[in-house]
């Protein structure tokens, strides 16, 4: 199975909405896991409440740390603002600069969803593999 490793800080926010949708879209194409440097608590309510907005449920997922086996045998590895903490794998590396939704308003939290969305499509379509539309989510738009 293709695997891709989404990396923020925290995990409590850009990662954790890039993997649900990668996850999502890639269907059983590839598979994504998210983590943090260092994680905090839980995942911040409103990233929650925007990904609800389309229909996932992050309610019940929880920050994770980092760790070694997690970034053994990935495909690629995407980071998200966590500068020097941020792993060194032997894996194709690309750094997508997004502001972190900590303390933003819900406007702004809806932008960096839209954005992440917009770039985990276009990755996946990168990695040659086609993303789902799932038939009983009409959120799901395709524009790019």
């Amino acid at each position: 199975m293709r695997r891709v490793l989404f990396v923020c800080i925290h995990n409590s926010g850009r990662s954790k909405m890039a993997e649900a949708f990668f996850n999502r879209y890639a269907g059983d194409q590839a598979i994504a896991e998210s983590a943090g440097t260092e994680p905090g608590q839980s995942v911040n309510p409103a990233v929650v409440e925007a990904m609800r907005e389309l229909g996932f449920d992050l309610s019940q997922s929880l920050p994770r740390a980092l760790t070694f086996e997690m970034a053994q045998g990935v495909e690629k590895v995407i980071t998200m603002g966590c500068m020097d903490g941020c792993p060194v794998v032997n894996a194709p590396h690309e750094d997508w600069a997004l502001p972190d939704p900590m303390g933003k308003d819900f406007t702004e939290v809806r932008k960096i969803r839209d954005e992440i969305k917009k770039r985990v499509i276009l990755l996946l379509e990168g990695m040659g593999t086609k993303p789902i539309s799932p038939s009983s989510k009409p959120d799901i738009s395709w524009d790019h």
